[in-house]
């Protein structure tokens, strides 16, 4: 038995291999010390994460490396032996082979980045992570009303980027437009109202214009758009319950919901102060009178006379 271990220790292979085991020790410490000290010694979380992003890329590509070095006379002989079993392998490992195409596509594309907000099938929420085979996302909306987190971790395979659209709420241009719409009774002063949604508009969400501006420039060197309004706009429409004026601006995409609340609590305040002129209406029926019955029965007894 102790000559067969001895034998066996004297096969070249066996000793790569054992080499190659006690690199893979060395280098998940090193690994491990290195994500240690990144997060002691930078305080920024962005660039936290993406220091020992590239530490840790760096070793293991240190240690793929050193592997290929290690067995490069064995790769000879394995060739058609890898070779015959390709199909099957690829076969096999088509989800992992096309999710590691994918990881290829989102570095060095614009799909999105560490930090963005997009929509990736389904699912919705800020990248927190992105590796090798999946995607990690901090998970949004589903039963929480709007934009906020659920509290959920998503993890999608990056395979999913070329099989379902990939909607990006901060990549080139990190605003979106929303709407405000408002019912408004007949016979108030229409105008009155479009001055007080502008001027609201430009309050709170005129922060938000200049920068939009400069992002859409970009935008219009960059692609196929056309030119674009930033500042805040009013439209009106007439039905046949009541005229409804749709406020439209542009936000920052972390502060949809935000922005929303305060423009509405704006906009209230300040028609307090018009009640007499402008007055919100409701989907509520009002009966100004009643038509007057005249009921006559015809034959039976009259329970008088009886």
């Amino acid at each position: 038995m102790y000559q067969a271990a001895r034998d066996l220790l004297a096969n070249p292979m066996v000793i790569r291999v054992l080499t190659a085991i006690g690199g893979l020790i060395v280098v998940l410490v090193i690994t491990r010390l290195s994500s240690s000290y990144i997060g002691r010694w930078i305080v920024d979380a962005d660039m936290r994460y993406r220091a020992r992003k590239v530490v840790t890329s760096s070793i293991w590509l240190a240690y793929a490396i050193y592997l290929l070095l290690l067995f490069s006379q064995s790769l000879g002989q394995a060739a058609v032996a890898l070779g015959v079993a390709s199909a099957g392998i690829a076969f096999a490992l088509q989800e992992v082979i096309l999710s590691l195409a994918g990881w290829i596509a989102i570095s060095f594309g614009t799909f999105f980045r560490i930090g963005d907000r997009i929509q990736l099938g389904n699912t919705v929420g800020d990248v927190i992570d992105i590796g090798m085979l999946r995607t990690t996302v901090m998970e949004c909306r589903e039963w929480i009303s709007g934009d906020n987190y659920t509290g959920r971790i998503v993890r999608i395979p990056n395979s999913m980027i070329f099989r379902q659209p990939v909607h990006n709420y901060s990549g080139d241009f990190p605003f979106l437009w929303d709407e405000l719409k408002l019912p408004v009774r007949y016979e108030s002063d229409y105008d009155r109202m479009r001055e007080i949604l502008l001027e609201v508009a430009d309050e709170i969400t005129g922060q938000y214009t200049q920068y939009a501006e400069l992002h859409w420039k970009r935008m219009l060197r960059r692609y196929r758009v056309e030119p674009a309004r930033v500042d805040p706009t009013v439209v009106l429409v007439a039905n046949d319950n009541w005229v409804e004026f749709t406020l439209r601006y542009i936000v920052d995409y972390k502060y949809r919901r935000q922005v929303r609340d305060e423009l509405f609590r704006a906009i209230l305040r300040r028609l307090d102060l018009e009640r007499d002129t402008i007055r919100l209406a409701s989907a509520t029926w009002e009966i100004v009178a009643a038509p007057e019955l005249d009921v006559r029965l015809k034959g039976g007894t009259d329970p008088q006379h009886e």
